[in-house]
């Protein structure tokens, strides 16, 4: 399920790429369109019976970490417009970091010091993937973050840094709170609360800021249900399934595979046609390599 919600996440670049839309337009509509064939789901298997078994504290917290999903989409994509791709990818991508040092304390699920040494490695390889064409490379990511010369100016650049910390906040602390109640309910139950408040969110964000929503064209239309089907009900609703069985820094570490299989999809889209490079390789070699050695089966494998 990881494997096929990597390649719907995968989808996500390559798509919106292709659209003329704003980041919180895509979001609200990829999210408005989920929503359609959640809430059939929903109704068809009865599993919003289980609702139910949710007290008015966790039903606060699924509703919460849809709030947190839609802060993600807004904050990360707004943070390139004011700092470095090299900060906001070096800070970002923390998230699994957050995600295990948190699960120990919240979640009392403590990573062994072999799955610490695969976050490492995995979050050193989409460094390296998502450094790999900037200049300056991985040795501007000082720099970058201080408020190089890269920026317009310190204050501007700490203000993206901030925003892209954010987005790592938030997705850690979405991914931890569905961990906490995919072993409460169903995953239909529990993407519809979590989507249905990030639809809300998002949807207030764009009126708030003057943003168009409707009537759009055909081909946004088409776009904006490639990103439904794709990245939000493979992608993101697999991942939420399988955190239900999984903790939550093993899941999240799959998402360090997003860049990888954006890159090839943007090679071979006739629209995009992007060769990836040699730092896209070695950072995915080393992203697959950390993934592995973190997965519950091979720590298994190695305590037999």
């Amino acid at each position: 399920m990881l494997a096929a919600s990597l390649i719907g996440i995968s989808f996500a670049a390559p798509l919106i790429r292709l659209s003329a839309s704003s980041a919180i337009v895509i979001a609200t509509w990829r999210l408005g369109l989920s929503m359609l064939i959640v809430g059939a789901a929903l109704m068809f298997t009865g599993s919003w019976r289980e609702w139910r078994l949710l007290s008015r504290r966790e039903l606060l917290l699924a509703a919460g970490a849809g709030v947190l999903l839609a802060l993600h989409f807004w904050s990360w994509n707004a943070s390139l417009r004011y700092t470095t791709v090299a900060a906001s990818v070096a800070l970002v991508n923390l998230q699994p970091v957050l995600i295990a040092s948190v699960s120990a304390l919240w979640l009392h699920e403590s990573p062994s010091g072999r799955q610490w040494i695969g976050v490492v490695i995995a979050v050193i390889g989409a460094l390296v993937v998502g450094l790999a064409d900037v200049p300056g490379g991985l040795p501007g990511i000082v720099s970058a973050i201080a408020g190089g010369s890269t920026t317009e100016g310190g204050g501007r650049a700490l203000f993206g840094d901030l925003l892209a910390l954010v987005g790592a906040v938030t997705a850690a602390l979405y991914y931890l709170i569905g961990r906490r109640l995919r072993q409460r309910v169903g995953v239909w139950p529990y993407v519809s609360l979590a989507y249905g408040a990030a639809f809300v969110t998002c949807l207030l964000i764009a009126l708030a800021s003057g943003e168009v929503l409707l009537p759009q064209p055909r081909r946004e239309l088409s776009i904006f249900a490639g990103l439904a089907i794709g990245p939000m009900l493979l992608g993101h609703t697999g991942m939420n399934w399988a955190l239900g069985h999984l903790p939550a820094f093993v899941v999240n570490l799959t998402t360090l595979g997003e860049p990888i299989g954006a890159t090839i999809l943007a090679a071979l889209l006739p629209g995009i046609a992007e060769v990836p490079g040699i730092g896209t390789v070695v950072g995915g070699a080393l992203v697959l390599a950390g993934v592995l050695l973190a997965s519950p089966r091979a720590q298994a494998s190695t305590e037999r």
